[in-house]
C-alpha cells in the first residue's frame, strides 16, 4: 500500500470514527435539551435512559466495524447512498436502546444491523461498468442540457400556476396542506429538481459554464414558492457546498463530511448559543439524523402487531394486490402516531414494513443491488461529476422508499443520464 494512500485511508477511519461519536451527541442532546416553543422529545418516543447507556455504546461501537467498507472501497453512487444508510442504523441502534415503543428490540435490531450489512455490500462492492449500448454524441449532449434549463422553467411556470406561497419555513405545512396539484404536475416537478436540474449544474460545472450553472441554481430556488418544501429550499446552497468541498477534498471524504459538518455545527451551535442555537439543532439534527432512525422505531412497533404490507404499498401493485392499508403508509403512520405524514426509508418500507424484520435484510439486499446497478450504469464518470449530480438523492434516500425515489423522485431518470452521458465529454473538458 502506498504512503498516499495509507493516510487518505487514516484520514476516512478518523472521520467515520468522529461521524458516529457525533451521531450519538446528536441523539443525547435531542432527546434531554430542554427546547423553547413547547418543543416535547418524548412526543418523538425520544429518550434517554442512564441505565441502558453501556448497552446503546456497546451495540453502536460493534456496528462500527463495518465502517472498514467506507475505509477500504472507492467513491461511487452507492458510497454516497450507503454512507447515509449506515449512519441512519447507527442512530437506531442507539435509540433502540432507550424507546419506549413496544416490540422485539433484539430482534429488530440485528435485523437493522443486518438489513445494512446487506444493502452496503452490493452498493459498495459492485461498480464494473456496463458496456454503453448507447452514448449520446457530444453536442446533442450539450445541446441537451440547455433543454434541460428550458424543462426547469417550465415545470416552475406549470407548478405556479397551481400554488406559488412565498411563506417563512414555519408557515410552510400549514399552506402545503391545501396545495391539490395534479400527480403528473408533482412527479414533473420532483424528477426535474431532484435529479434533472442537479444533473446539468454537475455537466456545467464541468465544462466550465458558470453562467448557465448559476442559471441552474437559480431555477432551483424558484422551486421552493411553489414545492414548500425545506429541500427545494437548500437544494442549491447543498450543491454550492457540496462543489466548494469537492475542490479541497476527495469525493468519499465530501461525502462523509457531508452529514458531518452540519451535524458539528448543531451540535456546537446548541452549547454555545442554547436557545438561539436550537432552531438550527431541530432543523438540522434532529430532522437529518433523528427522524429517519425514528422512523425504523415507528415502523418496527406498527407492524409488530399490524400485517405487513408485501409491497402492496407501491401505487402500481396496489390495484393487484389485496391490500391491508388503503391509505399510504405515511397516512397510517400519522393516523396511528400523530406525527404528521411518516415517510421512511427503504430499510423501513421496503424492509419492515413490506416483509417483516426477519426477511427484511433479504429485500434491502436487492434495494442495494439496484444502487449497485446505479454504480454501474455511472462507471467511467468522474467522482466529482458523480458527488454534484446525485448530491440531491442521498437526503431523499433517508426519508423516502427506494421504489417512490426511481419512479417519483427522479433516480431512474439520473441512472439512465449517466448511462447515456459521453464520456469523451468529460475526458476533453478534463484536458
Amino acid at each position: 500500500m502506498s504512503e498516499p494512500q495509507n493516510r487518505s485511508q487514516i484520514r476516512i477511519a478518523t472521520l467515520v470514527g468522529l461521524h458516529i461519536i457525533l451521531v450519538c451527541v446528536s441523539l443525547v442532546q435531542a432527546a434531554t435539551y430542554t427546547y423553547p416553543i413547547g418543543f416535547l422529545p418524548e412526543t418523538f418516543h425520544l429518550f434517554l435512559d442512564p441505565s441502558r447507556w453501556w448497552p446503546a455504546v456497546i451495540s453502536v461501537a460493534a456496528f462500527g466495524t463495518v465502517s472498514i467498507l467506507f475505509v477500504l472501497k472507492d467513491f461511487t453512487f452507492g458510497y454516497f447512498v450507503g454512507f447515509y444508510i449506515y449512519t441512519m442504523v447507527v442512530g437506531y441502534l442507539w435509540l433502540n436502546n432507550f424507546t419506549d415503543l413496544t416490540y422485539n428490540y433484539g430482534l429488530a435490531g440485528w435485523s437493522a444491523a443486518t438489513s445494512a450489512i446487506t444493502f452496503l455490500l452490493p452498493a459498495l462492492l459492485v461498480s464494473s461498468p456496463i458496456r454503453q449500448v448507447y452514448s449520446m454524441p457530444v453536442q446533442s449532449f450539450e445541446r441537451f442540457l440547455n433543454v434541460i434549463l428550458l424543462l426547469g422553467v417550465a415545470a416552475i411556470a406549470i407548478g405556479a400556476f397551481y400554488s406559488f406561497h412565498l411563506v417563512p419555513l414555519s408557515e410552510i405545512y400549514q399552506y402545503r396542506a391545501k396545495f391539490s396539484n395534479p400527480r403528473v404536475v408533482n412527479y414533473l416537478i420532483t424528477i426535474i429538481s431532484n435529479a434533472m436540474l442537479p444533473f446539468a449544474f454537475a455537466c456545467f460545472v464541468t465544462k466550465k459554464a458558470y453562467w448557465r450553472a448559476i442559471a441552474t441554481l437559480f431555477l432551483l430556488v424558484l422551486f421552493y414558492p411553489i414545492t414548500l418544501t425545506k429541500s427545494s429550499l437548500f437544494a442549491p446552497f447543498w450543491l454550492i457546498a457540496l462543489l466548494a468541498l469537492s475542490r479541497l477534498f476527495e469525493a468519499r471524504v465530501v461525502a462523509i463530511l457531508s452529514l458531518l459538518a452540519p451535524a458539528l455545527a448543531g451540535i456546537v451551535l446548541l452549547f454555545v448559543f442554547r436557545e438561539k442555537g436550537a432552531f438550527y439543532f431541530t432543523t438540522v439534527n434532529f430532522r437529518m439524523l433523528a427522524i429517519p432512525s425514528l422512523a425504523m422505531s415507528i415502523y418496527n412497533d406498527f407492524f409488530f402487531d399490524h400485517s405487513l404490507t408485501y409491497f402492496c404499498q407501491i401505487s402500481i401493485l396496489k390495484p393487484i394486490l389485496q391490500c391491508p392499508y388503503q391509505d399510504q403508509l405515511s397516512v397510517v403512520m400519522e393516523h396511528s402516531y400523530g406525527l404528521g405524514a411518516y415517510n421512511a426509508s427503504l430499510l423501513a418500507t421496503e424492509g419492515i414494513a413490506s416483509v417483516g424484520v426477519l426477511l427484511a435484510p433479504v429485500s434491502v439486499f436487492v434495494c442495494g443491488l439496484v444502487v449497485a446497478l446505479a454504480n454501474r450504469l455511472s462507471a467511467g464518470l468522474p467522482a466529482e461529476f458523480i458527488l454534484l449530480s446525485g448530491g440531491v438523492l442521498p437526503f431523499v434516500f433517508l426519508n423516502v422508499p427506494l421504489t417512490t425515489i426511481l419512479l417519483t423522485h427522479g433516480a431512474a431518470v439520473l441512472f439512465l443520464l449517466w448511462y447515456v452521458s459521453p464520456r469523451d465529454f468529460f475526458e476533453k473538458t478534463a484536458a
